[in-house]
């Protein structure tokens, strides 16, 4: 029995009722969850405060690309919980180096900026063009400029939303920080034709995954790498979702073999535990940041860095990559075979997918809701688009039932 009326409306005197309630009650109300109330989680699974056991295919916006509960990442954290938890940055702590060091080397860069948010990382590698223009460019004061794709979602802080080009993320929140010009994604012509003497970084994500997993046309990446190159501007990979295994490599820029000036990363590097983000670059980037000019009293703690130690230990072998790229060609067949039967497109690459409804049909939210009756969580956006993140440890049985679960929840049938 569903814990939800037919409307989604948690069912009088269940505990999710109560949770649901409670929340609406006592939080602000700038996310508008499914009525559903989680209560504890392994691997690919979730059980909610009712029993009712879900097939998790949201993994917190890829932060959960380990899964829930992994025995590595858990123990990491547990055995560090009982030694030392946050020193601030004032003092050295034992755990900070070996994960810096080892990121560093995962990425094939030098130097590693912890931080603690996603948006933190965005803001820094922000910051830090801009200096490294400054002092490295010649750029005037004061007239930097960073180059960045529509349809973007790099975070919600007021200097990211002033050039975000979604309306819901901006109405309300001016006056918004200049310095931002906004060219089509997937156009390295008008990004090219974007660049003057002013411009510092160009700002992209590889994949962009808040707009419905839209990939790129192949060799954009590596037109993005030429023209930084060949013009004297940084290239800042916003990797935060799109890396670290989801999508079948190591970082989503492997596809098309380019390495970027800059990596920003989170949520997966926190193993879904604490946050963890990282601003990963060379000597000539990093080495503009000196004391006092940046800085976070939680970014580097000890248990974050020894959850995304633990992390980056994972990765090392290349096994979760391998398996990403694996089960993701069996998620595209199946996904594929939809085409026609209520999808009307769908893009993926590793684990990660987005898939366009026939809005006559439903809405994404509709899909999901369905999706929920059937034990399946994912995640609507852009009105009539899903997506679809499993952990990286599914199993093909798994893959397969929630494809099944997903061609019966876009049928008509039932309705």
């Amino acid at each position: 029995m569903t814990t939800t009326d037919v409307h989604g409306t948690p069912r009088p005197g269940s505990a999710t009722q109560l949770h649901v309630s409670l929340a609406e009650t006592a939080t602000a109300h700038n996310y508008r969850p499914l009525p559903v109330v989680l209560a504890s989680g392994q691997g690919s699974w979730l059980t909610d405060v009712d029993g009712r056991r879900y097939l998790d295919c949201l993994a917190g916006y890829s932060a959960l690309n380990f899964g829930h509960g992994h025995p590595r990442l858990t123990a990491a954290a547990q055995e560090q919980l009982a030694r030392l938890t946050l020193t601030s940055r004032a003092f050295h702590n034992d755990r900070l180096g070996p994960f810096c060091r080892d990121l560093a080397e995962l990425a094939g860069m030098d130097l590693v900026l912890p931080m603690n948010t996603g948006a933190e990382a965005v803001e820094t590698a922000i910051k830090v063009a801009r200096k490294w223009g400054y002092e490295r460019k010649g750029v005037a004061p004061d007239r930097a400029t960073v180059i960045v794709a529509d349809g973007n979602f790099h975070g919600r802080t007021t200097t990211i939303v002033s050039f975000s080009t979604d309306p819901v993320a901006r109405e309300g929140f001016g006056p918004f920080t200049p310095g931002f010009r906004t060219v089509p994604y997937g156009d390295s012509v008008a990004l090219a034709a974007a660049i003057d003497e002013n411009t510092v970084a160009v700002l992209l994500e590889p994949i962009q995954g808040e707009a419905g997993v839209l990939i790129p046309p192949p060799g954009y990446l590596q037109a993005v790498r030429d023209v930084c190159t060949r013009e004297n501007v940084l290239f800042i990979a916003d990797e935060i979702q799109s890396g670290l295994g989801r999508t079948g490599t190591t970082f989503a820029c492997d596809a098309e073999g380019v390495t970027p000036d800059v990596y920003v990363l989170g949520k997966a590097l926190g193993g879904g535990i604490v946050p963890v983000s990282a601003v990963v670059s060379r000597h000539d980037v990093l080495d503009v940041i000196r004391p006092g000019s940046h800085g976070s009293t939680f970014g580097g703690n000890p248990l974050a860095a020894a959850v995304g130690h633990a992390v980056v230990e994972l990765l090392r072998s290349g096994e979760y990559q391998a398996r990403a790229a694996e089960l993701g060609e069996r998620l595209r067949g199946r996904l594929e075979d939809l085409v026609g039967q209520g999808a009307v497109a769908v893009r993926s690459r590793g684990l990660w997918a987005g898939i366009d409804l026939d809005p006559a049909l439903m809405t994404g939210r509709q899909a999901c809701m369905r999706l929920l009756d059937r034990r399946v969580l994912a995640k609507d956006t852009h009105g009539s688009t899903i997506r679809l993140a499993p952990p990286l440890v599914i199993e093909p049985d798994q893959l397969d039932w929630l494809c099944d679960q997903l061609g019966e929840a876009l049928t008509l049938a039932g309705d």
